[in-house]
């Protein structure tokens, strides 16, 4: 059953830690698909232990409450490295403990070799990252996890911005997520979207932060997908 915004706790915990760790910045900000966004949402900012652990807790919470399956975590180079490292220590925190791997850019042509580290990967993996621009690193992760004889079943995210994907320099009608959702047939669990966001910055009205809703919301407005 999904949950209107405003009335998931857990997400407007996640906006408001973002916020105040500035990993969620306003002002303009051009994103990879050459728009100029009023938001920007830099995971590798959760730089320090304490911010990384939190938002271990976030995903950990958010991915057990979603129930979907899993036998495996993956975090795809780079930022889903850490991602997945974090989240896997606190998954066994809370009594689910689960392998994890990732992938290197380069194969290593010494040692153990090979582009994958970690845990062998088998079964049902859950892929680990921060956000989803156009799905690129979802379907590189999937090539990845099938190669090596395992089934690519989920994604978890941080921030869903529901918004248009681009194909070709050209804004196509569905996002990313839903392109992973429906095209590539995986599941998909944000802590939190952009829905979210637009309710925190309308609970701030007449406050700094509730002077940036309006841009939020014309931005949506123009780019957001339902």
């Amino acid at each position: 059953m999904s949950v209107e915004a405003g009335q998931d706790g857990l997400a407007q915990e996640f906006v408001a830690f973002a916020v105040e760790a500035g990993v969620l910045r306003f002002g303009e900000f051009k994103t990879k698909a050459g728009r100029l966004s009023p938001y920007f949402f830099n995971a590798g900012l959760f730089d320090d232990g304490a911010k990384l652990g939190r938002l271990a807790q976030f995903y950990a919470q958010r991915i057990l409450a979603s129930g979907v399956q899993f036998d495996m975590l993956f975090g795809p180079a780079y930022k889903g490295i850490p991602l997945a490292a974090a989240v896997a220590i606190e998954l066994a925190r809370l009594g689910r403990n689960v392998p994890y791997a990732y992938n290197r850019k380069e194969a290593k042509d010494h040692g153990e070799g090979g582009t994958l580290v970690g845990a062998p990967v088998r079964g049902k993996v859950l892929i680990i990252d921060d956000v989803m621009s156009a799905g690129t690193a979802a379907r590189e992760s999937i090539a990845l996890i099938q190669a090596a004889g395992a089934t690519p079943h989920a994604v978890a995210i941080a921030l869903d911005r529901q918004e248009k994907a681009t194909e070709g320099g050209q804004d196509v009608a569905w996002s990313a997520v839903q392109y992973v959702r429906e095209r590539l047939g995986l599941q998909v669990c944000a802590i939190a979207q952009l829905a979210d966001l637009l309710h925190y910055l309308q609970s701030h009205a007449g406050g700094t932060l509730g002077q940036h809703h309006a841009q939020v919301l014309a931005y949506r407005d123009r780019y957001g997908v339902s």
